[in-house]
């Protein structure tokens, strides 16, 4: 028989008119005991109740079902959908029509709920861009104010007050540059200029324009054992190196005097090479790895803004890693250590 669960506006009008006809069919019998005219009593009873039942219930149930479908388009029908409405959903039985409903229910709270949290990301943003700008913006007002109600004058102070408040204008500056290189990357503007080039090179290229930051901390660079052997990668140079120092630079920052930063570089089937960056130092802790490549997000607000920097590099590492078609990676243990790790695809002339 008709499962419950799937009748259709036929079936309703069958299941619900057999009976009626039935009854009034043995009702007639009963008074005339003649069967036959019975049975066609029985048969103009039903084909007229199962018409106006199928009826009924097409043209009323389904028009409703009509406008949910078309509340939730939220559109002026097409001529696909006015095809659907006419062909293809009274085709449908109301628990296939429910699901459809649940399914929009859900898609629509998952979008919600990725809405929501946009916004909040976009609040968080906005106050720590404007915090941000703030820092160094009054930095500059308060020396330039001091100078002008007569610290120009003072040879003891003067200098030293430009001097703090140029430093605040190159920090305004890296932080806008920093800004638009993002937006470029988001937007596809800034364009990848991939060529061919030893990756070991590069890292010892950065190792020793970074080599200053590095001695006062005490912090010893070098690449891993047994990952000497040149190998060449295909990538925008330029760009990986803005990586390497922003791996580097935040390792030397964040790290342990008398520690160490060690570079490593892997084949990976043939066709990638896997570059890692590993230090001992303080370690990030687990609920915060989801979120460090995120624009100014800091794990430890006070240390991070007494270091320095603008807070977007490692958004910039993971867009610039991103824009050569991978995802960087993290792992991390408080007190043991962090490593940062992508792929990049091998050069055509590696060596093997």
């Amino acid at each position: 028989m008709f499962a419950k669960k799937n009748f259709s506006p036929q079936q309703v009008g069958f299941v619900t008119s057999l009976p009626i006809s039935g009854l009034a069919a043995l009702a007639f019998y009963s008074y005339s005991e003649k069967w036959l005219p019975s049975l066609f009593v029985f048969l103009c009873l039903f084909i007229i109740n199962y018409l106006i039942i199928y009826l009924t219930v097409k043209r009323f149930v389904y028009r409703k079902i009509k406008l949910i479908y078309k509340l939730i388009y939220q559109t002026k029908a097409s001529k696909k959908e006015e095809f659907y409405f006419k062909n293809i959903l009274p085709q449908k039985s109301i628990d296939e029509v429910n699901e459809d409903v649940e399914q929009w229910a859900v898609q629509h709270k998952e979008e919600l709920e990725v809405l929501t949290k946009n916004e909040t990301f976009r609040k968080e943003f906005l106050l720590n861009l404007s915090h941000e700008l703030k820092t160094p913006i009054f930095a500059i007002q308060g020396y330039v104010d001091t100078l002008l109600n007569g610290a120009l004058n003072n040879n003891e102070v003067n200098k030293k007050f430009l001097e703090n408040a140029s430093k605040n204008v190159d920090r305004l500056v890296n932080l806008l540059d920093d800004l638009d290189e993002i937006t470029k990357l988001e937007s596809g503007e800034q364009l990848l200029l991939k060529e061919n080039f030893v990756i070991q090179d590069l890292i010892k290229e950065v190792f020793e324009s970074l080599s200053i930051k590095a001695d006062e901390q005490k912090i010893k660079c070098f690449i891993k054992d047994g990952c000497e052997l040149p190998l060449t990668v295909y990538a925008d140079k330029e760009k990986i190196r803005m990586v390497i120092i922003n791996l580097i630079d935040n390792a030397i920052k964040y790290g342990k005097k008398n520690g160490i930063i060690e570079a490593s570089a892997y084949k990976v089937d043939g066709k990638k090479i896997l570059i890692e960056i590993t230090d001992n130092g303080y370690g990030i802790a687990e609920e915060h790895l989801s979120r460090i490549f995120e624009r100014f997000y800091r794990t430890d607000s006070a240390r991070a803004r007494k270091a320095g920097g603008s807070g977007l590099g490692l958004s910039i590492v993971k867009h610039i890693i991103e824009a050569h078609e991978d995802t960087i990676h993290v792992r991390s243990k408080i007190d043991v250590g962090t490593t940062f790790g992508f792929l990049l695809p091998a050069g055509k002339h590696a060596v093997l």
